[in-house]
């Protein structure tokens, strides 16, 4: 079977990491996986991503074991401290004062599996903030409301203005889904692509 004829599956409801693998130009269809994402006890944060970045592709790939499976999962970290998605303002707010002015990590995991084949990354991006006011964050929020972002900002929109700096191997990382590490894992497992 070659790789063009292969069916790909993208484990995830996400509409960010749907926009970016359709870059790759690959057909694809989104399956939610039924995974619980509860951190485990002591659980370190880039651990916490590659779990659960496998756990959702293997956990799709029971249901569909002739396709092969993207999973992926990112995870916010804040001097070891799991940032997770807030959900409402005021925790959006909160997120953000807790991240003025230091550095984040946000380890973005990827998980493939197919049949007879499995392989996985770990992409690592460090923003560092820039020192944020109270009402800087509460007009940044109220434009562009990320409560569905670990991290609470959308740096593909205009979280980007909330930057320092940014620290990364691939750009497409930090929005949810590493295209570098993605688009080798499928040619590793026989998709065509350049």
């Amino acid at each position: 079977m070659n790789g063009s004829s292969r069916r790909l599956l993208l484990a995830s409801t996400s509409p960010y990491r749907r926009e970016l693998l359709s870059r790759l130009r690959l057909p694809f269809q989104c399956v939610p996986p039924r995974v619980d994402e509860t951190p485990s006890s002591g659980e370190a944060p880039a651990a916490l991503a590659s779990r659960l970045a496998g756990e959702k592709a293997a956990e799709v790939h029971a249901r569909e074991p002739d396709a092969f499976v993207i999973g992926s999962d990112q995870v916010a970290d804040l001097e070891g401290r799991v940032l997770g998605k807030p959900g409402n303002f005021e925790s959006a707010v909160a997120q953000l004062r807790a991240m003025s002015g230091r550095e984040v990590a946000f380890h973005t995991a990827l998980c493939v599996i197919g049949p007879g084949f499995r392989e996985s990354a770990v992409d690592t991006t460090v923003v560092r903030m820039r020192d944020l006011g109270n009402d800087e964050i509460a007009r940044y929020l109220q434009a562009e409301p990320a409560f569905d972002c670990a991290g609470s900002f959308k740096a593909e929109g205009l979280g980007i203005g909330l930057f320092e700096a940014i620290d990364s191997r691939d750009p497409t990382a930090l929005v949810g889904l590493p295209l570098i590490a993605t688009a080798r894992l499928l040619r590793n497992g026989g998709f065509a692509l350049p």
